[in-house]
């Protein structure tokens, strides 16, 4: 039975379980985002964001700590500069993670994890919200006609437009001289 037991093993012997999570951290402080399974990102989230939370403070005895357990000296530098700027005023919840659908070779459940500061895209949406209120109102009918009205003038110009160029083309006269001479 499984009373008690907080973390899920994925299938792994301790060792491979914490080398797994180690590369997938170094994956995510590297490239700011990953695409893997569910599962292995839930434990990501476990594993590496206690060691975001500890680059906030940068010292000797906190960046010993995380190459402990990164063992990858470029992912410390990147952790304790890049990253713990961005983050230093969030409280937690350094990741996100959104599900992408189901893999097709085994029906896994798959998924992006991310950090959040570094997705350009939802921090646009969340800045163009943040700018102003709107009101739902309806629509005056006054204003609708208008507007009707706009397209059908739009197409009765193209049609003009497409009249003067018939005429101004020098085809025409060719097409009749040709049908003489058939005669």
């Amino acid at each position: 039975m499984r009373h008690n037991k907080k973390f899920n093993h994925l299938g792994r012997k301790k060792a491979h379980r914490d080398a797994l999570l180690s590369n997938m951290t170094i994956s995510l402080i590297m490239k700011k985002r990953i695409f893997t399974t569910l599962a292995k990102a839930k434990a990501l989230r476990m594993y590496a964001e206690p060691l975001i939370n500890r680059s906030k403070e940068d010292t000797m005895a906190n960046r010993r700590l995380v190459f402990s357990y990164l063992q990858n000296k470029y992912a410390v530098t990147e952790l304790f500069r890049e990253v713990a700027q961005k983050i230093g005023d969030r409280n937690g919840g350094y990741t996100r993670i959104l599900k992408t659908g189901y893999r097709l070779g085994d029906n896994a459940k798959m998924c992006f994890i991310e950090l959040v500061d570094y997705n350009e895209n939802m921090l646009k949406d969340k800045v163009k919200k943040e700018s102003g209120r709107t009101r739902r109102s309806r629509r005056n009918k006054s204003t609708a006609a208008p507007a009707a009205a706009a397209p059908a003038k739009a197409a009765e110009e193209t049609i003009d437009v497409v009249e003067a160029t018939k005429a101004e083309t020098p085809e025409a006269p060719v097409a009749e001289a040709t049908e003489e001479k058939a005669e």
